[in-house]
């Protein structure tokens, strides 16, 4: 392939927004300069004053595959994230069947070779027999261990306190946690059971997924993690007062120290707050559950005062016709999210609430410094070409341009101010601004550990 240059961009990396241009070739960014003179026979490409970004890391993704392809597969949800500026994303292990030894792990990852657009990492899972297989997890397979300390599918929720313990003090990766309570869960909904009984309003969901099963489970994690010098990071963080138990600051100090304790929130909790369910019940349901308007201000801030590290998705599609169902009980929580993550985070930017320097903290540098990813998540010279191109532009979200299998989204009839005007993973352009562009080559993810 020849070299592309992309001549008069802004470049938005390391806290920074600066003029000019940038050349890859052979997959690697070769060249960043103020200004560059393309060669003979170099591909040039007019940014024309356009946001050019590291691809977006998905720390916090499940594409349904194996066991679920009804839902969502490597290949479909995959090319949704590319549409929508990610060009990386890790896989949670609460598949069918479950992620939960090295052979699991790996098949996950001979599925998606030939067939993921993005490149990939798989987590490896918690259960309360599988300590073995977590003891022997090699740190160069997989970006972290999932532990659900709440709800879960099949044999994952850990709810055993000697083998959260022994798993906190083993783990030889970062562990990764899902933080509600569940018999305060249950507890909760047996009593909206008892006056609703299976027609309970979705607008129960946050008082029945409360704040305080998530605070509760949190304050554990963290315990355990104390306790034994874990590196933990708490997924979807979701109420206010949670944020009160994580240290502000840069993720990784001026001397190179990392946080050892690091919390992610999802674009959804920036998004949308409980008054939303009047609007879209079911579509927003998801767990932790979307609550108060005071906790989303909250979130947002703490995104801006680095509180919260990492932004993700937490994408998980159903069908419509899951979603739609009448009892309460049985419509599942989750939402389709990576094909319109990147411009809901940008409408923070819209609103002045949050930088666009901010947004690629959290969605592109951290996600790669917390999980050790070798040579993503930054534009430097050197580094595999992960790259997209945003234009400050409208976009109306129509339910036929929703490339997940499920073909629905939360965000239908939303206009956004931003769209995705390019997307290349490792040096191959893989969105064009409209549509999907030749075929599916995203790379096994590097843990530089």
């Amino acid at each position: 392939m020849p070299a592309t240059v992309i001549v008069n961009a802004r470049l938005v990396n390391e806290g920074q927004v600066t003029e000019g241009d940038l050349r890859f070739e052979q997959g690697r960014i070769t060249r960043i300069a103020s200004k560059i003179t393309p060669g003979a026979g170099d591909n040039v490409i007019e940014a024309g004053g356009r946001w050019l970004m590291p691809g977006m890391i998905d720390s916090q993704v499940h594409f349904r595959e194996p066991g679920l392809t009804h839902k969502g597969d490597i290949a479909t949800e995959s090319a949704a994230a590319v549409a929508g500026g990610l060009t990386s994303f890790m896989d949670m292990p609460n598949t069918n069947p479950p992620t939960l030894n090295a052979q699991a792990l790996e098949a996950k990852y001979a599925s998606a070779q030939g067939r993921a657009w993005a490149n990939h990492g798989f987590y490896m899972g918690a259960s309360n027999d599988n300590l073995a297989d977590i003891q022997a997890t090699d740190p160069r397979a997989t970006p972290g261990v999932k532990v659900f300390m709440g709800a879960s599918t099949g044999n994952m929720l850990v709810d055993n306190l000697d083998t959260l313990d022994a798993i906190f003090r083993d783990t030889p990766v970062p562990i990764i946690t899902h933080c509600e309570d569940t018999p305060m869960i249950a507890a909760n909904l047996e009593k909206y059971r008892a006056q609703y009984g299976n027609d309970i309003p979705v607008e129960f969901h946050p008082d029945i997924r409360s704040r305080e099963a998530c605070i509760a489970s949190t304050r554990l994690a963290l315990s355990l993690a104390n306790r034994h010098n874990t590196r933990l990071h708490v997924l979807h963080i979701s109420t206010s007062q949670e944020l009160a138990l994580f240290k502000p600051g840069p993720l990784v100090d001026k001397d190179g120290t990392r946080k050892r304790i690091t919390a992610e929130t999802c674009v959804h909790f920036l998004h949308f707050d409980r008054r939303d369910y009047a609007r879209l019940g079911n579509l927003i349901k998801c767990n932790p559950a979307i609550k108060d308007p005071a906790d989303r201000i909250a979130l947002i801030k703490a995104v801006a005062e680095n509180v919260i590290d990492v932004l993700a998705t937490d994408h998980a599609p159903h069908t419509l016709m899951e979603k739609s169902q009448d009892d309460y009980t049985k419509a599942p929580g989750g939402l389709p999210l990576v094909q319109y993550a990147l411009l809901a985070a940008l409408e923070r930017v819209h609103e002045k609430k949050l930088s666009v320097t901010q947004i690629v903290q959290k969605f592109a540098h951290a996600p790669a410094q917390l999980f050790d990813v070798k040579e993503r998540g930054f534009l430097r010279e050197g580094y595999w070409a992960d790259l997209v191109l945003v234009d400050e532009e409208d976009l109306t979200v129509n339910r036929e341009d929703v490339l997940s299998k499920c073909e629905w989204s939360p965000f239908e009839g939303t206009t956004f101010h931003h769209r995705v005007a390019g997307t290349w993973v490792n040096g191959r352009m893989v969105w064009n601004g409209e549509q999907l562009v030749g075929t599916p080559k995203g790379l096994r993810l590097e843990f530089d550990r």
